[in-house]
């Protein structure tokens, strides 16, 4: 029987009982497609970073390389200042375990109101691939005469071809391998202003397609107009690529247009190690203990830990049995909107595992 060792951290405010919710989802599962979980938890996250002013030690990094997988609920403390954690905790993982692409599915699921007039789900169907490990992320950068009238702030945006390279490679062989009639690869970027970084990103973009990926059509658009057609045309998209900065803003909206954060889940993704999953949203202390935060976003997120190991039929039955509680079930997405508490929301998607239920 196969078995992945997963690490566990639940994180901060709500972010433990939506983890909870999709780990009950992961043993359901599990069982029914015979493997096992081994499960391991870490407390880091805000309280810890309170009581011993650690926040990712470099023991507990190195035994992090040692897991199939991460399953990562949410991070933020309003007791602690932003930053600390985002770039201590995040950041160090993502940067530390080299995980270089950032992957986030938009799919509209039935049942959810999305904010864009007359889009349906067949309309909104599409990936970001973004880059994970460099741009403007990497802390390049210093203050000059800082503090007075004449102060200067530059922040330095550092793109490798290495880094460019094998996140487009990624993009290229995901398109590929993606059930999608388009086989379009759309590369974001800001070409008219940003000339440096993305003449790198659009040439190795050509000459990488032109070469090994004959078959996929090959796109471009400005990042302005990127949004401007998530919002007006989403239908147009198949895959995105694009760097750090601009993926991160992109996939917010994305998430807003496939019905808000209570259902975007993300992959930081490392093909060759160690790889780490988290729901989109944040931790939402006001909702802390109280049973009505939405766990859909931490139960796909699970999902697609499965997908990236391998479980692709595992991964499928979740997503069926999400799609029948949105189109089904719930009233909302919102928390305290959604007609059940957190754990029933769970128990829901445990019972609609089996085809029969959903009947």
């Amino acid at each position: 029987m196969k078995s992945y060792k997963i690490a566990v951290l639940p994180g901060d405010g709500t972010g433990p009982e939506v983890i909870n919710e999709g780990l009950k989802v992961l043993e359901a599962v599990s069982k029914r497609h015979g493997f096992k979980t081994e499960l391991q938890h870490y407390d880091l996250g805000g309280e810890r970073y309170k009581k011993t002013g650690e926040v990712l030690p470099d023991s507990v990094l190195n035994e992090l390389r040692k897991f199939n997988t991460i399953y990562l609920g949410a991070i933020g403390h309003p007791d602690v200042k932003p930053g600390i954690l985002e770039k201590g905790l995040l950041l160090k993982l993502r940067f530390s375990l080299e995980q270089y692409i950032n992957l986030r599915p938009v799919k509209l699921f039935p049942g959810v109101d999305c904010p864009l007039k007359d889009k349906k789900p067949e309309d909104i169907d599409f990936v970001v691939v973004r880059e994970n490990n460099e741009g403007l992320y990497v802390g390049e950068g210093e203050f000059i005469n800082k503090g007075t009238p004449d102060e200067v702030a530059v922040q330095i945006s550092r793109n490798t071809r290495r880094g460019v390279e094998r996140c487009l490679r990624y993009a290229f062989e995901f398109t590929r391998k993606r059930n999608s009639k388009k086989k379009t690869l759309t590369l974001c970027g800001k070409t008219n202003v940003l000339t440096y970084a993305f003449d790198l990103w659009e040439r190795a973009f050509h000459e990488i397609g032109a070469k090994d990926y004959p078959d996929i059509k090959r796109d471009y658009a400005h990042v302005d107009a990127t949004c401007m057609w998530m919002v007006k045309n989403p239908e147009w998209f198949d895959v995105i690529v694009t760097d750090n900065m601009f993926g991160d803003i992109i996939t917010d909206l994305a998430a807003m247009i496939q019905g808000g954060m209570g259902i975007a889940a993300g992959g930081n993704i490392n093909p060759q190690g160690v790889s780490m999953f988290e729901p989109i949203g944040g931790s939402a202390p006001k909702y802390t203990g109280k049973n009505v935060i939405n766990p859909l976003a931490a139960i796909c997120a699970g999902q697609m830990m499965l997908e990236t190991l391998g479980e692709d039929k595992a991964a499928a039955e979740i997503e069926e049995s999400v799609k029948w509680v949105t189109a089904k079930k719930l009233k909302s997405l919102a928390a305290g909107k959604m007609g059940y508490g957190t754990r029933e929301v769970g128990d829901l998607v445990v019972k609609g595992l089996d085809p029969k239920a959903r009947n």
